[in-house]
């Protein structure tokens, strides 16, 4: 299957369920290989299971004034929907609650359309049964050729007792059986969770909740049910803080936030033995490639598989030096820095490995190469590189450098790898 994002913005507003602040999202397209991003204050938050600093009650990424809280419902929604690349822009510090579901989410990304990308997706499996336990919570995820989640859930309580259910997700399920399942609590517990500083936002409206003899808002449940269908919305939402989507099969037995993150670390634990994916930012790529500013022109570089595949960015600035002069009145990038560009984003997949750090890339030959679009101050390039041979010395690299989902150059390159010495 390919990528997909949406096709144009779209904002919902509400309230927060924990901090009962007024809160505001707007979903924005993003280009391939982007991911979800989050976006409060100006500052780029990117949701992963390493950044999670809580789990009591819901999912809180980042810390300080770059908070989110409950990001759960949101995750699982891409996750449900198939969506890879989306710009997430939120003001305040936890996204709108709505009615308790999924489904505002899921509303937004039809009345936004969705646009199914040129690259394929990247999904997740499991290389081996990956399991974790602690107490009497066990969940694990064995190998699959789609996402198939098994929940159980048990409560000491008359009304709740034990609940199970197996549903193989794709978008449609996703819709029907669990987007719409609403969060809940006891309410025993909502005094003490008011003590802590949580449920200020919580109403009978957007959250069910369970009495000793029965439920005291039965009204707007979807499910008989809906229990263990939210549990698993959240574990959804949970485990793809990895980043990509996934093929397995997983079983959570009596689990909750706590061990659905603790599944989501074991995942990316098991990405990186596998040697498939890393991602380097701005101070590993100066540790990799000798340029620098003014000269640097690649912010950000993701190695797709060591050697063979890699894909860079670079945001293009106003007030770049080379606008004064190319050209005063017509801003554009100029194409030999485009190149340069897809050069930069290749270095640094060769020379990130270990055993290269005292070298140097040199051009030894630039073919076939076309412009294709104009690139302007305020655009982000997206530059994807393959290596066409590899050898100790140097090697030969296909690069393509888009705009979106415009392609704006492309080229081969040969380059040979010396001593700096």
């Amino acid at each position: 299957m390919k990528q997909r994002t949406i096709e144009k913005e779209v904002s919902f507003s509400g309230i927060g369920l924990h901090t009962g602040q007024k809160s505001k999202i707007t979903f924005k397209p993003a280009a391939v290989d982007s991911g979800i991003c989050f976006f409060k204050n100006g500052s780029k938050i990117v949701p992963d299971a390493d950044k999670v600093t809580k789990t009591i009650r819901g999912t809180t990424i980042g810390e300080g004034e770059k908070a989110i809280h409950t990001v759960e419902h949101l995750m699982a929604t891409f996750l449900g929907m198939g969506i890879d690349n989306l710009c997430v822009e939120i003001a305040g510090d936890e996204p709108p609650i709505g009615d308790g579901s999924a489904m505002p989410f899921v509303r937004m990304i039809e009345r936004a359309g969705i646009v199914v990308q040129r690259k394929e997706k990247r999904y997740y499996v499991p290389g081996r049964k990956i399991e974790y336990r602690e107490n009497d919570v066990k969940v694990e995820a064995m190998p699959s050729d789609k996402l198939e989640i098994t929940m159980v859930i048990e409560y000491d309580h008359p009304v709740i007792k034990k609940q199970e259910r197996t549903f193989e997700i794709n978008e449609e399920v996703f819709k029907r059986e669990i987007a719409p399942a609403k969060t809940y609590c006891f309410d025993y517990e909502i005094e003490h969770l008011e003590k802590i500083g949580l449920v200020r936002g919580g109403t009978l409206k957007n959250a069910i909740v369970i009495g000793e003899k029965g439920i005291h808002n039965r009204e707007i449940m979807s499910f008989e049910d809906e229990f263990v269908r939210h549990k698993i919305l959240d574990l959804m939402g949970d485990i793809f803080l990895i980043g990509r989507p996934i093929k397995a099969k997983i079983t959570s037995l009596r689990g909750g936030h706590s061990s659905n993150i603790a599944l989501a670390k074991l995942f990316k634990e098991d990405i990186k033995m596998t040697g498939s994916e890393t991602e380097l930012g701005l101070e590993e790529i100066k540790k990799a490639i000798p340029h620098r500013p003014p000269f640097l022109f690649v912010d950000r570089v993701k190695i797709i598989e060591p050697l063979k595949k890699a894909v860079g960015w670079r945001k293009i600035r106003p007030d770049e030096w080379f606008f004064k002069g190319h050209f005063p009145e017509y801003p554009i990038l100029p194409g030999v820095l485009i190149v340069e560009s897809i050069a930069q984003t290749a270095g640094v997949l060769f020379l990130a490995k270990p055993e290269l750090e005292n070298k140097l890339p040199f051009f030894m030959a630039i073919d076939d190469v076309k412009f294709r679009n104009p690139v302007f101050p305020g655009d982000e390039l997206t530059l994807e590189i393959e290596v066409q041979r590899a050898r100790l010395r140097g090697g030969k690299v296909a690069g393509k450098a888009f705009v979106g989902e415009k392609l704006v150059c492309e080229c081969s390159f040969m380059f040979s790898i010396v001593d700096k010495k």
